[in-house]
């Protein structure tokens, strides 16, 4: 019997997607449709005096008009946030509602003013443009370290300072101040971490379908996390019984973090639908998205590392303003605190640590998670700092980091590593990823390349990033404790038909992760059957019972591990039902290739004829109920803790300031590997979202609020031009804690590069003397530092 797991096997879904067979949630279309459109503010801060719909509620074709005064006439609905972090002095976060439409005072460009319904998109379109809305203009503030300052514009009048909460995590603050007070040498840096706008492929969609006959509801949504909406929906938008809320996220095309949240369009076509009677379909404009989707980064960063005579680090201190937008998104809290603070261990030894991040509301899109999550940005900071260090020494940045990694440990034999930003790592062997990725560079080699390049005037330069995430974020009980205002396990049911072929439905959704098929390898290979004999089943509320979703690399840790455990509950019935067919003992059977076979002898009964006995009980155990069919929920007993080496080397043309990255090494342990291939291609995607905002994006606000970049026409992106071919190998540290031994790959990509590339400009450019460039590292700004 061939085995599935370890093998990179096709992906079984990209057949549907590459014949044009996918169903997204702009392409389902209901009878008596009707298509919304979003009026929203021009102004990222403004009263609104007044609003007048009558022409557009008189054109031909328009069905409704919705404004924030009919919202707030029918109980003020708004969308919640979904974690709390509380200030340090144990007051509580300030958590401003965040209206489905405003009907007083719009925060930011793209603000929801008016919701138009009409029989066609473009009617929605037209009517929206005759709909007089009389402004006053405010001040607005879009940066978070200028926002807490005395006399920056509100964005909420009753929120202070703009401060959302002051949070604290680590040693006391005296301590490391002592360290550091201490240290023989400290490097310093100032930075912000810029502000990304996610762009996944397919814009954002909601279609609202109130049936009156059955008094319910369904909403299809193209988001990473259908459950989640359906609860937050029900239980604190609406109120509305979850009995009576189907949500169906169909193919979704790519996420990125920002299809995980809740959003006001998704409670306003559904809140509308029972108001007209009729289904109402909304999608995003390119354009829309861009100021209407969640936001990623924004940290405007000190940092300071202290060293002792013998390079090695004695402190670490970190003072970060998040800057989180208009509204609490619904994670934003979390992202960083406890996904960014928890990870200023890295991979050092560091003993005294202390990082202060203070949340900030500003005139802008709404921030939250974007791939990786507050573990970019946690990296970046650390693999910045240890490079400066190294320079400021005269160190080498190799020799430096490994003589701070923290040893190897395996968390069975050893105890998990415990950090002093209260994480404790599961498993690591942090020298061997690194000295992996030196030997692939070939790194004594291309320094002797580097010294003679630059005596003929070429500036080359090697960048290294050592990185270490968090991901299937758990258990429930610590994220509680944390501030999570959910359970964060995971769901996985699986149903033996008759014929023995076996139906999987998971909490987890696919939107490019390829479930359909790293699932069915799983279960075929422990089931010892056919892949296509496998049904992978997600994102409808309808067929899973319940699930949190994709995001944070969870989906094979926690929802992956939840299947198992369902798994082992069909082969511990199913080891009664062979025996009694078998005439032995159950615990005188072994399974394997697919069957049940009596120890010792060649008496066997394979896995087919035993699903066939469980729904035809004739000749049957007595007192065991037929059926196969197992739900479990997999709660992880501990995060999983993906760690690795990246090593970027670039050529910087002194003349133009342009930046050619060379070579690209990847070197990553994700725990055991289900399907290599996949896991390369998520490596190979995160690299080029990493090397993007090394080189590439940002965000760009002026001092009025406005996104000055919010077409692809200026928002750049990587390319494939742009990047090489990428150089990727593995080491294998299996997670202690969960029964597939992985730890997740999803974001590993996209933390690992980014302080690679910069790093590496860094080095090339280290003989003009110059330390650090805000990202982007655009060629202008490298030009501009080379001539300054």
């Amino acid at each position: 019997m061939t085995k599935f797991i370890g093998k990179s096997v096709k992906r079984v879904e990209d057949k549907r997607f590459l014949t044009g067979k996918g169903k997204y949630t702009d392409d389902i279309v209901l009878p008596e449709m009707t298509y919304a459109q979003i009026l929203r503010s021009p102004h990222a801060h403004a009263k609104i005096l007044s609003i007048d719909t009558s022409e557009a509620e008189a054109l031909e074709g328009v069905v409704a008009v919705f404004t924030g005064q009919h919202i707030a006439a029918a109980g003020g609905f708004g969308v919640p946030c979904g974690w709390q972090v509380d200030f340090k002095n144990g007051e509580t976060m300030k958590e401003p509602p965040h209206p489905l439409l405003v009907a007083d005072k719009v925060r930011h460009v793209g603000d929801g003013v008016a919701m138009i319904i009409a029989e066609s998109k473009e009617i929605a379109r037209d009517a929206a443009d005759l709909i007089e809305v009389d402004y006053e203009e405010l001040p607005a503030v879009t940066d978070a370290a200028d926002a807490v300052k005395a006399g920056a514009p509100l964005v909420h009048d009753d929120v202070p300072n703009n401060m959302c909460f002051d949070w604290e995590l680590g040693n006391p603050k005296e301590e490391v101040d002592a360290a550091m007070a201490s240290a023989h040498h400290i490097t310093k840096l100032e930075f912000t971490n810029q502000r990304l706008v996610a762009n996944a492929i397919e814009p954002r969609s909601a279609i609202g379908h109130y049936e009156v006959a059955s008094d319910k509801f369904t909403l299809y949504t193209s988001s990473q996390n259908p459950h989640l909406i359906r609860l937050l929906l029900c239980a604190f938008v609406l109120g509305i019984p979850e009995h009576k809320v189907r949500v169906v996220a169909p193919d979704v095309g790519g996420g990125f973090g920002s299809k995980i949240f809740h959003y006001t369009e998704e409670a306003l076509v559904i809140w509308a639908s029972r108001e007209i009677g009729r289904p109402i379909k909304w999608t995003a404009e390119r354009s829309e998205s861009f100021i209407t989707d969640a936001h990623g980064r924004d940290h405007v960063s000190k940092a300071e590392m202290g060293f002792d005579a013998d390079g090695n680090i004695t402190a670490l201190r970190v003072n970060t303003f998040a800057n989180l937008g208009a509204y609490l998104s619904s994670f934003a809290p979390a992202v960083p605190t406890y996904l960014h603070g928890t990870l200023m261990q890295g991979l050092y030894t560091t003993p005294k640590i202390n990082v202060d991040v203070t949340g900030v509301f500003t005139h802008t899109t709404a921030v939250d998670a974007y791939r990786g999550a507050g573990r970019p940005e946690a990296t970046y900071l650390l693999e910045r700092l240890i490079d400066t260090a190294a320079l400021e020494m005269g160190k080498d940045p190799a020799a430096l980091r490994l003589q701070n990694f923290i040893p190897p440990f395996d968390g069975v034999n050893e105890p998990g590593y415990q950090t002093q930003v209260a994480l404790q790592y599961d498993s690591g062997n942090y020298h061997a990823v690194l000295e992996r990725a030196l030997e692939m560079v070939g790194y004594d080699d291309f320094r002797k390349e580097q010294a003679d390049a630059r005596e003929k005037g070429k500036y080359l330069g090697i960048g290294f990033s050592t990185y270490i995430e968090a991901c299937g974020i758990a258990p429930s009980a610590v994220v509680g404790s944390l501030g999570a205002r959910a359970g964060l396990y995971e769901v996985g049911q699986v149903r033996v038909q008759p014929t023995g072929k076996v139906s999987v439905y998971t909490g987890a959704h696919s939107h490019g992760q390829g479930h359909e098929t790293t699932f069915a390898q799983v279960v075929a290979d422990k089931l010892g059957i056919p892949m296509e004999d496998v049904e992978i089943v997600h994102g409808d509320s309808e067929s899973v019972a319940f699930g949190m979703g994709t995001y944070g690399s969870r989906s094979l840790a926690v929802g992956g591990s939840a299947i198992i455990k369902s798994i082992e509950k069909v082969l511990e019935k199913g080891s009664k039902i062979a025996a009694h067919l078998l005439e032995a003992s159950a615990e005188d059977l072994e399974f394997g290739e697919g069957k049940w076979t009596v120890k010792g002898t060649d008496k066997s009964v394979a896995f087919g004829d035993v699903a066939l006995t469980a729904y035809v009980p004739h000749n049957y155990p007595e007192g065991l109920e037929p059926g196969m069919d197992f739900s479990s929920f997999y709660d992880p007993a501990n995060f999983t803790y993906p760690f690795g080496a990246h090593i970027a080397i670039v050529e910087v043309d002194k003349d133009t300031g342009k930046v050619e990255l060379k070579r690209f090494i990847a070197v990553d342990d994700v725990g055991n590997v289900i399907n290599p291939m996949i896991v390369d291609g998520q490596i190979h995607g995160g690299v080029v979202q990493g090397i993007g905002q090394a080189l590439f994006e940002g965000a760009i606000y002026n001092e009025d609020g406005q996104l000055v970049n919010g077409t692809y026409m200026d928002y750049t992106m990587p390319r494939a031009d742009d990047v090489p071919s990428f150089e990727v190998d593995r080491t294998v540290t299996p997670c202690p804690h969960n029964p597939l031994g992985v730890k997740g790959a999803g974001e590993a990509g996209c933390i690992g590069s980014t302080p690679a590339v910069v790093n590496a400009v860094m080095d090339a450019l280290s003989p003009f003397g110059i330390k650090d460039i805000q990202m982007p590292l655009t060629s202008e700004r490298v030009w501009r530092a080379i001539n300054s």
